[in-house]
């Protein structure tokens, strides 16, 4: 199966935006090449920006509790295992003073970086990298692989209290929903949602699909159209047949 992902919410496509960053840059370091902890590093940039957002921390921070709360009158239930509750319950605990402990602005040891932000600067100009640009730079690209995959990691390390509480913000509300098979008529799905709402849907599809879902929502409908997958056509085409796919409504 493949999964398309759509927030409804400024803050969920903030989560899965760093989501998708933190996992680059982690599988980029993990190479010994220079262009890939090159990519690395401008994806570390990436997250600089999208964590920048001054009510981020916060907001997570407050989803925990919410979250730990809701956790809390489990307790005690016959049909919860205890084991897994409270492993679930440290993990927030643990995530949530993790992030209370990151003092000041996200990310403010890499903006005092002059040699950083002089890469970051340059590496928003299309080719702004080259040796001549940056000469300091084309010498740390040639310094052995485990010394700038130890400064990557450095770099990275003081992020992570983020990536890992997305992380179980995201895990919860993936697990929130229940999948539900439906069927678009002519690549055309519609759904009434009544007023009712949610933070994400999920559209499931086999991976040999030939189609491509858009979709559209407000809290009253849920418009989704099935487009081919492109090929030499200029604009996305409709699918004519009817398409099988499961979706699923996630909210916390």
């Amino acid at each position: 199966m493949i999964t398309y992902e759509y927030p409804f919410n400024e803050r969920i496509r903030t989560l899965l935006r760093l989501e998708d960053l933190f996992e680059k840059t982690a599988y980029f370091a993990q190479s010994d090449g220079a262009s890939e902890h090159h990519t690395s590093l401008v994806t570390l940039f990436e997250i600089l920006e999208v964590a920048g957002r001054a009510d981020l921390k916060m907001d997570l921070i407050q989803e925990l509790e919410r979250q730990r709360q809701t956790l809390l009158a489990f307790r005690n239930n016959p049909e919860i295992s205890e084991e897994a509750l409270s492993g679930a319950l440290y993990e927030i605990e643990q995530s949530s003073a993790a992030l209370l402990a990151m003092t000041g602005k996200i990310g403010q040891y890499m903006r005092d970086n002059d040699w950083l932000m002089g890469i970051k600067s340059r590496a928003a100009i299309p080719g702004g990298v080259c040796e001549f640009d940056l000469p300091s730079y084309h010498w740390w690209l040639h310094r052995n692989p485990d010394v700038r995959r130890d400064a990557l990691a450095g770099w990275t390390r003081p992020l992570l209290p983020m990536r890992d509480a997305s992380a179980i913000v995201l895990r919860l509300l993936r697990s929130s929903g229940r999948p539900k098979q439906h069927t678009a008529s002519n690549g055309q799905f519609q759904l009434n949602l009544g007023g009712t709402a949610a933070q994400m849907v999920r559209v499931s599809l086999a991976v040999d699909t030939p189609a491509i879902p858009e979709v559209g929502a407000n809290k009253y409908f849920l418009n989704i159209r099935f487009t081919k997958p492109p090929a030499r056509e200029i604009k996305a085409r409709v699918c004519e047949q009817d398409v099988g796919f499961e979706l699923t409504f996630c909210n916390l």
